[in-house]
């Protein structure tokens, strides 16, 4: 089984993709507009043809899903992204924070990178497509924080 998270956004899902490619060193296989679907689809505007409707990133063995959508199509896309994150997770400290700080890059740091009880460098973000991201450092064997209780 893979789980998959899709990630919806109002025009700018191409624009993100990419990013998120560049960042994580990942590869879009698959990025179909509106404009090239089927006769008959509901595009009331020409806006919508350039917007993708399936875009899919590989990274390693892990993908994300992503497509535009109108608030006419998903009632809620124009309000804060909520209830869940894309969370990343790495052994290696140094990706762990260069990941974060390039996806909070035009977005907000709702906790900053570094150590906590559990890991050696975590930190939340919303990146500035509104995507809401966690980066945690997996710790090596027998690792303990730095300062504890």
């Amino acid at each position: 089984m893979k789980i998959v998270t899709s990630l919806s956004f109002q025009g700018q899902c191409r624009e993100a993709f990419e990013f998120y490619a560049k960042v994580l060193g990942g590869k879009i296989t698959a990025a179909f507009p509106y404009g090239d679907g089927p006769p008959g689809m509901p595009i009331t505007d020409d806006k919508y043809k350039s917007w993708l409707m399936h875009c899919w990133l590989e990274v390693g063995d892990q993908a994300l899903m992503g497509a535009d959508m109108d608030v006419a199509w998903a009632s809620n896309i124009d309000k804060p992204k909520n209830g869940f994150d894309v969370t990343l997770h790495t052994q290696d400290k140094a990706e762990g924070k260069r990941w974060f700080d390039e996806l909070s890059a035009g977005g907000a740091q709702m906790m900053p990178f570094g150590e906590t009880f559990w890991s050696p460098g975590f930190g939340s973000l919303v990146d500035r497509f509104g995507i809401p991201w966690m980066i945690n450092t997996i710790p090596p064997a027998g690792w303990t924080p730095t300062q504890q209780g």
